[in-house]
């Protein structure tokens, strides 16, 4: 929990580093692209702890080569939402616990680069989110009942993540914990460790001309009145 009080970016400092980063995030794809790397990244937490909003639970995403696939949740909603929401059996939960790691093993030995991060809140950061969001139009359609239900559901979800942990966290693609209390400093902290993960380096971009736009052949565009165009809103401003 390196770091957990300190404080957090400024927002200039925030975003060059966050622009630092990014550009090796486009590094690490071109060398992922050009050497047909398969590189796979999973996210878990809790509802509302910074990990996005699309959730992606099927083998059948995992990459070919020369892909990154971002999981946003992943085959874990059996440890937890499904496992504390009584949405699968308690015998499908304990295969879970067994044969995952032995399917993590079978991904990381057929050369995938498999990457695991959780994002841990705490309660009162959790719900203060979640205030946020029921008060907020523009973000009100995030809160679902279901991510309600799991204030109510805290020491539940708890439990069934230590269980996972333990079941999953092994030396061939363990966990990684990122403190996301505060978002800046976890957008950063999970990227920059990622990066530093992987044995990437520089790939020179194929060289590029901009041709020369060829003489004319005689075309013109047709009436403008004759198409519809949407109105010019910004003209109004």
């Amino acid at each position: 929990m390196a770091g957990k009080n300190a404080a957090t970016p400024q927002r200039k400092t925030y975003e060059r580093e966050l622009l630092c980063l990014q550009t090796e995030l486009v590094k690490l794809r071109e060398w992922v692209r050009a050497g047909g790397a398969r590189l796979v990244v999973v996210f878990e937490g809790r509802d509302a702890a910074g990990k996005g909003g699309t959730i992606k639970r099927y083998v059948e995403h995992l990459p070919a080569a020369g892909e990154i696939v971002l999981f946003d949740r992943s085959w874990y909603n059996r440890a937890g939402v499904e496992h504390v929401m009584d949405f699968c059996t308690k015998e499908e939960y304990q295969l879970f616990l067994r044969q995952c790691p032995i399917f993590e093993r079978m991904l990381v030995e057929d050369g995938i680069l498999l990457r695991k991060y959780w994002f841990s809140v705490s309660d009162t950061e959790q719900q203060e989110r979640f205030r946020r969001r029921l008060e907020d139009p523009l973000r009100r359609w995030k809160l679902s009942p279901m991510d309600l239900e799991s204030i109510t559901r805290w020491e539940a979800y708890s439990r069934a993540k230590d269980e996972m942990l333990v079941h999953t966290d092994i030396s061939e693609a363990p966990w990684h914990v990122v403190e996301s209390d505060d978002k800046r400093r976890a957008r950063l902290n999970m990227i920059a460790h990622l990066l530093d993960s992987v044995p990437y380096h520089e790939v020179p971009p194929p060289v590029l001309e901009l041709p020369e736009r060829p003489a004319s052949t005689g075309y013109e565009r047709p009436p403008r009145d004759l198409q519809t165009y949407v109105p010019d809103h910004a003209a109004n401003l």
